[in-house]
């Protein structure tokens, strides 16, 4: 999946039939829930502690050179790995019910490359209490629209159709104008964005445990939450 994302958000690129994106996940359980921690380990990685292998680190936009508006619809959890996708979206907007969080440390994970992102949308305070508390602190779709993370707030259900309107105003302007907006922005950011995910890497290689004690800790573990 995450090969065929990036292969979509390039060939985008090509499609000027394509003016803006609305991204979202399948029915309302989750967006996204993030990488699945078997096939993770199976990962084959180098040998050297200076580079990882990440499979999500091109599954967004941005990664594969598409600078065309993108909209978020969130519907239920969105955690972990979610926010390489998130993270790259021009706004957010999301149903009622819908959840955001990173289990990452409590699963003796590094949250590195997610956090970079995040930290690019929340206020620092924020991003260091969800990251650091892992599963057990959940931020609401009420919370998260008031740090900013999330634009507009829908009855649940509601985010896809609101992600559409707001794409369609999108793709009525002209394309070069909205591209380039979309280029600014990100220029306005990415500098000090490029170095951090430059250092994740060697965060995560240092600090996670291996995979069978962060197999432990998930079974330990798995369950309680708190959300705000």
């Amino acid at each position: 999946m995450a090969a065929e994302l990036a292969a979509v958000w390039r060939g985008f690129r090509y499609e000027d039939g394509v003016r803006a994106v609305v991204l979202t996940g399948a029915g309302g359980r989750a967006f996204c829930t993030g990488v699945d921690r078997e096939d993770a380990g199976r990962v084959p990685q180098p040998s050297s502690p200076y580079t990882i292998d990440d499979p999500l680190v091109a599954i967004g936009p941005k990664a594969n050179d598409l600078w065309k508006p993108v909209v978020a619809a969130v519907e239920g959890m969105a955690c972990g790995g979610a926010f390489y996708l998130l993270g790259e979206a021009e706004f957010l907007i999301a149903g009622e019910t819908a959840s955001f969080f990173d289990p990452h440390t409590t699963y003796g994970m590094v949250s590195a490359f997610e956090t970079v992102h995040m930290a690019r949308r929340m206020p620092f305070g924020e991003v260091a209490r969800m990251a650091l508390m892992g599963s057990a602190e959940r931020v609401s779709a009420r919370r998260a629209y008031e740090i900013g993370l999330v634009s507009e707030v829908t009855e649940a259900g509601g985010a896809l159709a609101a992600a559409t309107a707001a794409a369609a105003v999108l793709a009525s302007c002209p394309t070069a104008a909205v591209q380039g907006t979309v280029r600014a922005l990100w220029a306005a950011k990415e500098a000090t964005r490029s170095q951090a995910l430059a250092l994740a890497p060697h965060l995560v290689t240092l600090g996670n445990l291996p995979a069978d004690r962060q197999a432990e800790l998930f079974e330990r573990r798995a369950g309680g939450h708190r959300l705000r």
